[in-house]
């Protein structure tokens, strides 16, 4: 078990490859503007 694991997730990250364990992110399912205002409002608050 491991990085030559090809099975695990971390041997799936170490090949660079997509599987079960580790599938692709679609390209519509981010997040980042949700967060990124978040911690705006966060901030801007004091």
């Amino acid at each position: 078990m491991g990085k030559g694991d090809r099975r695990s997730k971390r041997g799936k990250v170490f090949r660079g490859t997509f599987g079960k364990k580790r599938p692709r992110l679609k390209s519509g399912s981010m997040v980042k503007p949700v967060v990124a205002a978040a911690t705006a409002a966060a901030t801007t608050q004091g």
